[in-house]
């Protein structure tokens, strides 16, 4: 079934047009480098000549065809079984002596790569690795170099030798021979950007890579904490799964820790992203006996504790017994908080607390519970990781002050002084961007009609000229800014895919308003391939993993620049080319664009886009800019007339953004007719009120 052709089948298609090449998209298979920024990128006008490396690769064929989604992971694996590693005299690069800009990708073992090699290939993939609380000087230190307290020293960078591949795991990490077969089996063999910096810094020790002139005693003993900024799709859940699973199971067999307790904990700022967490850490989990559990309403953790309350817990039904458990912070917190009752609850027993989309869950909305989930965390050696694709610096303050106030804490309570651990940033590419293996587009609508007419444009593609672009093919994703929007706009394009194509059954609504059962099957259904046009809200914005999607639509803009680098996320996932993201923005959007037309110009520019084909600079100039205090209302409140605020505020306005294909004149009549109707109910509600007061008034006949 050819979705364009179905949604098209009114426009006739020129034999020059059809002889083209098939367009790439996201959903037509897994590219075979999954990086962003690969080291060797391959260039007709190399004068150096490489020797072939001969390796084996695997078509789509192979994998046994693709449906939207990329379910064929475990075929993908079947078939790399054939496909055995070279040995390393065979991968040697032509040239016996290497420049600068040679990097040794596979060239040697791993565990032979020197520092300078290490650098390079950091270098190569855009990786910087900061450690930001390095050692202090100590006074005497300080007298000596008084002339250069005036000159702020940057913070030291670190240089650890990089994961290549994920079949060097085994030996090079120490990893469980389960835990490496389901990491092969899933089809993981090249690492990421994120994959390639982060899991050495999670998994080796930090003397190995921490430089001798700021390390601590308490340094080298200690693992590190972990902020990680890396772009959408780059595989952030495997990066910190991968490590949490190897600890978990490593404390299992020194046994030092009971087998019913709850080892580590993930929040997510959505259940969708909670599901999602489990259900790729039950795949790298099977069959090394760690357990891995979705916390859902009504739950108790086992290690909760409470004194005040022990006898009150007692009566309560059995806790949770689970290494792991991923959650969302309100639901984590109310399960710690609610039984407690005025006591403050512990969980000693957790080592490990990862935040995935970190500056959501610090942000105003999420803020108070999960800092209450953290500092019920009392265990002195308890590691903290922090993943997103967009973190400003007030999280990363926020980070420091809450770990140096908590082992204040503790080390106050318990009398026992708590070593400070290292905290290690790790930034990939280049911060707060979106990601540069799509397309961006900024569409004026001039009016909510026009764009509504925009998206009906985009569902049946007609334009064949050069300057339209290649079309955006389903499925794809459409972000509104409330959820009362998103359900006016999929009643307004619920007719609008033919009945040839599968009618209303391939679009649908999704927001937080839905019960848990209609958003697991919207979302299974998605993920099938059974619905291409899926309305939504911020709700699906961060974190979830659509690997076949091949557009994100903008229906409403979006209201930060860190919302637009994570809706447009959802396509151009693992490194797939041919993504397309269109923002359609009215003239009552022009004063917020300016954040969203940055993010758009610094894509464009990382992927080298020529001087005339990207975002124009006079285009840039032009658009008015925001204050702070504008931006953060409308962070907090998006464009106002869109809302229920505004419909008070600014009733004109209000109608003006009102998500409807009909005019002014037929809302006007209908408007009238309901006026009309209400009316009439009123008067009759008061007619019968007055009828029971004088009833209630007649006190009979003399």
């Amino acid at each position: 079934m050819d979705p364009l052709k179905l949604l098209s089948r009114s426009t006739k298609i020129s034999a020059k047009t059809s002889k083209k090449p098939a367009q790439s998209t996201p959903s037509s298979g897994q590219n075979a480098q999954p990086q962003l920024f690969p080291a060797h990128e391959t260039s007709t006008s190399s004068k150096k000549r490489k020797r072939d490396h001969n390796t084996p690769t695997i078509s789509d064929e192979q994998l046994g065809g693709l449906d939207f989604f990329g379910t064929g992971s475990a075929k993908h694996a079947k078939a790399n079984e054939d496909a055995k590693p070279m040995p390393a005299s065979e991968r040697l690069e032509g040239d016996a002596t290497m420049t600068g800009d040679d990097v040794p990708e596979l060239a040697m073992p791993e565990n032979d790569i020197s520092d300078q090699d290490a650098r390079a290939v950091l270098k190569k993939h855009k990786l910087k690795v900061t450690w930001l609380n390095p050692k202090e000087k100590t006074k005497k230190e300080k007298r000596k170099s008084k002339s250069e307290e005036k000159v702020k020293k940057p913070k030291p960078q670190l240089f650890p030798h990089p994961l290549q591949s994920f079949r060097g795991m085994k030996q090079k990490y120490e990893v469980g021979s389960k835990l490496a077969g389901n990491i092969e089996a899933q089809g993981y063999d090249t690492p990421t950007e994120v994959q390639l910096g982060a899991l050495p810094l999670l998994l080796e020790e930090p003397k190995s890579y921490l430089p001798q002139e700021n390390r601590s005693d308490e340094s080298d003993r200690q693992e590190v904490d972990l902020l990680t900024v890396a772009p959408t799709g780059s595989g952030k859940t495997l990066a910190f799964m991968i490590p949490l699973l190897q600890k978990v199971s490593a404390l299992r067999r020194a046994e030092k820790v009971s087998q019913e307790s709850t080892v580590a904990i993930v929040l997510a700022p959505t259940k969708e992203l909670a599901g999602q967490t489990v259900n790729e850490g039950r795949k790298l989990a099977n069959g090394t006996g760690i357990k891995i559990t979705l916390l859902r309403k009504g739950m108790r953790i086992a290690a909760a504790q409470n004194t005040e309350n022990q006898e009150l817990q007692a009566n309560e039904q059995p806790p949770v017994k689970a290494d792991v458990i991923v959650s969302t912070p309100g639901l984590l917190h109310s399960s710690l908080y609610e039984p407690s009752g005025s006591g403050k609850p512990t969980v000693p027993t957790v080592r490990y607390f990862v935040l995935d989309e970190a500056d959501v869950l610090l942000d105003a909305l999420f803020r108070e519970q999960t800092i209450g989930v953290w500092n019920a965390l009392n265990n002195p050696a308890l590691r903290v990781s922090l993943w997103s694709a967009t973190m400003g610096s007030n999280i990363e303050e926020l980070t420091r002050a809450t770990i140096d106030n908590r082992r204040k804490h503790i080390t106050d309570n318990s009398g026992e002084h708590v070593a400070e651990a290292p905290l290690i940033r790790l930034v990939v590419g280049l911060k707060d961007s979106a990601v540069p293996n799509i397309d961006h587009k900024l569409v004026y609508a001039a009016t909510e009609q026009g764009k509504l007419m925009g998206l009906r444009q985009l569902l049946h593609p007609t334009a064949t000229s050069k300057e339209a672009g290649p079309p955006l093919l389903p499925p794809f994703l459409v972000f509104t800014q409330t959820i009362e929007r998103a359900i006016a706009l999929h009643s307004e394009l619920l007719y609008d895919i033919p009945i040839e194509a599968g009618g209303i059954s391939r679009i649908a609504v999704l927001h937080s308003d839905l019960s848990d059962s209609a958003r697991d099957s919207v979302m299974t259904r998605f993920r099938k391939g059974e619905i291409w046009v899926l309305i939504t809200t911020d709700l699906l914005s961060r974190g979830v993993d659509f690997r076949g999607v091949n557009g994100v639509v903008n229906y409403d803009i979006p209201t930060s620049s860190a919302a637009y680098v994570h809706r447009v996320g959802r396509t151009g996932r693992a490194g797939r080319e041919g993504g397309m993201a269109v923002t359609l923005y009215s003239k009552e959007d022009i004063p917020y664009l300016k954040h969203v037309a940055n993010i758009v110009a610094a894509a464009q520019k990382q992927r080298g886009a020529s001087e005339g084909s990207g975002m124009q600079q006079w285009l840039l100039d032009a658009l008015p800019s925001l204050s702070k205090q504008e931006k953060q209302k409308l962070k907090k409140r998006g464009v106002e007339s869109r809302t229920s605020r505004g419909k008070e505020s600014d009733p004109k306005a209000a109608r003006r953004a009102k998500i409807s294909s009909k005019s002014g004149y037929v809302r006007k009549e209908e408007n009238k007719r309901k006026g009309a109707v209400a009316g009439s109910k009123r008067r009759k509600q008061m007619d019968a009120a007055s009828d029971q007061e004088s009833e209630a008034d007649f006190g009979g006949f003399d």
